[in-house]
């Protein structure tokens, strides 16, 4: 059972790194921010479009990190596009919660194929790469417009 949960993360993880939906550039986005984790050379640029309702409309991002970090971008945009601000932001705490071990059931429900990323929670070093397209999104939605990075985080 336990190579069966491996084997779907790998092939999760595998699958929106090789073959994300949500990478690109973005003609003219709402909102772009960068986000940075010095510690293994992840920088993503996160576009978001949002409708008058505060609506993500659409998203994409671009850059270069490891697999970790791009799979869980590509994750993240799936879960918000058609989602309000505050469903986005909810999201992003389960994912904080999840990668923290202190998520409930529910919030591990919420964040469907991104839940394949819970094992993160015992790899310290990949917290870093996992959360940071979900950072940057939460500083882009709250109206924080330096750029993001990870270089500092305990979690």
């Amino acid at each position: 059972m336990v190579l069966e949960i491996k084997d779907l993360y790998r092939e999760i993880v595998n699958e929106h790194n090789l073959y994300p939906a949500h990478r690109g550039e973005m003609e003219k986005p709402d909102l772009i921010l960068e986000g940075v984790n010095p510690s293994c050379g992840d920088d993503i640029y996160l576009q978001l479009k949002l409708d008058e309702n505060g609506v993500v409309t659409e998203g994409l991002f671009n850059g270069s990190g490891c697999a970790i970090s791009q799979a869980s971008a590509d994750m993240m945009l799936d879960l918000i596009i058609g989602k309000d601000k505050e469903e986005a932001l909810k999201l992003a705490e389960g994912f904080m919660s999840m990668v923290r071990s202190t998520a409930t059931p529910e919030q591990i429900e919420a964040l469907d194929e991104a839940a394949a990323l819970e094992s993160i929670a015992h790899m310290p070093a990949r917290v870093k790469c996992a959360t940071l397209g979900w950072k940057t999104m939460q500083k882009m939605l709250n109206g924080e417009a330096d750029k993001v990075s990870t270089e500092n985080d305990l979690e």
